[in-house]
């Protein structure tokens, strides 16, 4: 099953400064895209049709994806391990704080079926919109995925994740690794390999088949309120869960 999970920030001409809690970037350099260049993209890229909209939500803030993942898994309703196709202008896989550290020394030292436990992490402050996606991978929920950049992305994956790159030194898979692998490892198995695809721009791709699923995010401290009205449109593409 594949997963569509898009950022509002994705369509902006620029990334943005994290603004403050209850602030939102200025406007200037950052402007949100025009309604026919995304549903251009929407169309063209991603494949999809105002007549055959995708299940899914749109969130304030991009851990949301996680929570409707987490229900949809719980229902039978996605299978894992999944795809997912990763628009945004970030990464999300654990670069500032809070970062990768209880991931990567905590949730990995539990057994796989222990480690979905949305609202222990949230009691720890530990997971967020900006590393929730590092938590698919130690869930083991995610087969490939597809991170969809915006043309001025900085670069912003955690090296110890990194399992293999290819001659230009971009990430081809990604692996996590608890401590101390032997003893972890022996009672839990080897993490998974994940299949990673990256791509600098939206210009460089297209679609290879349809979605099950897709999430939106407004994430308000990353894109002026300008480019509120794009969720709008992109709305038309989605059918409420």
């Amino acid at each position: 099953m594949r997963v569509l999970d898009v950022d509002l920030d994705f369509f902006l001409a620029d990334t943005c400064p994290l603004a403050g809690y209850g602030c939102r970037p200025a406007l200037q350099g950052h402007e949100p895209w025009s309604e026919g260049e995304v549903r251009a993209f929407l169309e063209e890229k991603l494949r999809l049709c105002r007549l055959s909209p995708v299940e899914g939500r749109i969130y304030e803030t991009h851990d949301g994806s996680l929570r409707m993942w987490d229900e949809l898994v719980r229902a039978g309703r996605l299978s894992v391990p999944f795809e997912v196709t990763h628009i945004d202008a970030h990464s999300d896989l654990g670069i500032g704080y809070p970062g990768p550290g209880l991931v990567m020394n905590n949730a990995l030292c539990r057994k796989p079926d222990a480690r979905v436990n949305l609202e222990d992490y949230y009691r720890l402050k530990q997971l967020d919109e900006a590393n929730y996606l590092l938590f698919t991978l130690a869930f083991r929920w995610v087969s490939l995925l597809e991170n969809v950049r915006n043309p001025h992305s900085k670069p912003d994956m955690p090296r110890e994740i990194v399992h293999e790159r290819d001659e230009r030194g971009v990430p081809t898979a990604l692996r996590l690794a608890p401590p101390l692998p032997s003893l972890f490892e022996a009672m839990n198995g080897k993490e998974p390999v994940v299949k990673y695809r990256e791509f600098a721009s939206g210009d460089d791709y297209v679609s290879t088949s349809g979605f099950d699923f897709i999430s939106l995010a407004m994430s308000p401290r990353y894109a002026p309120e300008e480019a509120d009205c794009l969720a709008n449109v992109i709305a038309e593409y989605i059918k409420p869960i």
